[in-house]
């Protein structure tokens, strides 16, 4: 049997159109298999290494607060709640709270709304003496109609530090490992224990504000400057280094 030429001519471009596609079907499949890696890459939690990404330790604010009770006909604060306000502001420059203000609140509109704001002067008076500015204070009224002496409050916004939840993630066997990385867990509880432990949560979210200069120091190095003497400290003949003589 005898093919006509037309038919031939299909056939040849038939065979030449497989012969094109074949390389790409292969690449297809060979594609296809090594899909299976790229999975595992896709998950963040199993592709970071560091502890610190891997589990964070998340940091909000929380309002703190201090009442101070003002009794009706009362002159002010009592020695004892002078002592509160000097140590409640004393937490809040350890938590470096820079971005938040401190609020006092007074009640309005109460029987004990006269003592009260012969309080809140006190405490004013007593941030102004203690380094605060004008800026970093805030005065505000607020009712309470179910209290009949109502508190003055005295509050901020604090940084809180919370640690990641441990213990929970032991599904991968320590002893056989194909992927040669750190195991759920790893690092998990040095994160938590340090998010209990840090004296300061403003700390991870950022470096500290500074603080006054030196002035003393600083007048004492510009003016030996200025008359072109040695800034540098004097240093006796027991701190100075000797230097053997050198080959």
């Amino acid at each position: 049997m005898t093919l006509t030429h037309k038919a031939s001519r299909g056939l040849s471009w038939n065979r030449s159109a497989v012969s094109k596609a074949l390389p790409a079907m292969f690449m297809a499949l060979a594609l296809t298999a090594c899909k299976h890696d790229d999975k595992g890459t896709q998950v963040a939690g199993w592709s970071l290494v560091d502890p610190s990404q891997r589990h964070p330790i998340m940091v909000s604010q929380e309002p703190a607060s201090l009442l101070l009770h003002v009794a009706r006909g009362s002159q002010g604060l009592s020695p004892s709640q002078r002592a509160e306000v000097r140590d409640f502001a004393g937490r809040y420059k350890a938590g470096d709270a820079g971005n938040s203000r401190l609020v006092i609140s007074a009640p309005s509109g109460a029987p004990n709304e006269v003592a009260a704001m012969a309080a809140v002067d006190d405490i004013r008076e007593l941030l102004l003496d203690g380094g605060f500015s004008e800026s970093a204070i805030a005065i505000e009224a607020y009712h309470d109609e179910a209290g009949a002496h109502p508190p003055v409050r005295l509050s901020y916004m604090r940084y809180v530090a919370q640690g990641p939840d441990c213990g929970h993630d032991w599904s991968e066997n320590l002893a056989y490992s194909r992927k040669n990385t750190a195991y759920p867990d790893f690092g998990c509880s040095a994160q938590h224990n340090l998010a209990a432990q840090i004296a300061n949560p403003a700390d991870l979210v950022g470096p500290r504000t500074e603080g006054p200069r030196y002035s003393e120091r600083r007048d004492d190095v510009m003016g030996k400057w200025t008359k072109g003497e040695t800034t540098g400290a004097q240093k006796s003949e027991e701190e100075k280094v000797r230097v053997q003589g050198a080959n």
